[in-house]
């Protein structure tokens, strides 16, 4: 995976602004003007596509940190690091970071995007390159982290949101009622009253 694209993904995740990356960079003393970061976004065959450095790239993550998680006044601190060579397993740990994401966190993820892994392994691209348990970070882990983080973090839009169509219910009527319930009902007579009229009066004699 290219820098380029790990900001676009990345952009569309936090589904921010062009005019909101140069603030996160700025977070993280890195001033870049507007221009240059839409040329990042730019597709590769993109006349006006410039390439996003390392530099460029770690100086994002550093202000994201920053961003989301607040300054730290230590050595360690996102501002002192944005000269370090990246790599996947660096990025993959700032994002961790920066998400304030836990090791199941990050195992949740990658379940999401249909990719699982141990919490040993997950712990070895955290590791120093000297520990003899190191293991690099592959694109493709990269990019399903990237897919989790999405699944989870974006939004849908209107327009992604599936459409519901409501259909009015109708009744069903039993076949053998069907034609009764069309015809007016019956005018009901009570028996009694019937018998009451038709019946004749008794003679009365003396």
């Amino acid at each position: 995976m290219t820098n380029n694209d790990i900001l676009r993904r990345l952009r569309y995740i936090l589904n921010i602004k062009d005019t909101k990356i140069t603030k996160i960079l700025s977070s993280a003393n890195y001033q870049v003007p507007l221009p240059r970061v839409v040329s990042w976004l730019k597709k590769e065959g993109n006349e006006d596509f410039t390439e996003c450095t390392d530099k460029d790239l770690t100086a994002f993550l550093d202000g994201l940190i920053i961003e989301k998680r607040g300054t730290r006044d230590d050595s360690n601190s996102p501002k002192a690091q944005t000269t370090t060579r990246l790599n996947n397993n660096l990025i993959f740990l700032k994002l961790k970071i920066a998400f304030n994401l836990k090791s199941d966190d990050v195992l949740e993820l990658l379940r999401m995007a249909n990719y699982r892994i141990s919490s040993s392994e997950l712990s070895a691209f955290f590791r120093k390159k000297t520990h003899r348990h190191y293991r690099v970070c592959k694109d493709q882990i990269l990019r399903k982290f990237l897919k989790g983080l999405q699944l989870k973090y974006t939004t849908p839009t209107e327009s992604t949101k599936p459409q519901v169509t409501k259909v009015a219910s109708k009744q069903s009527v039993p076949k053998k009622l069907e034609g009764t319930l069309r015809m007016p009902a019956k005018k009901c007579v009570d028996k009694t009253e019937s018998k009451a009229i038709n019946k004749k009066p008794t003679k009365f004699s003396w």
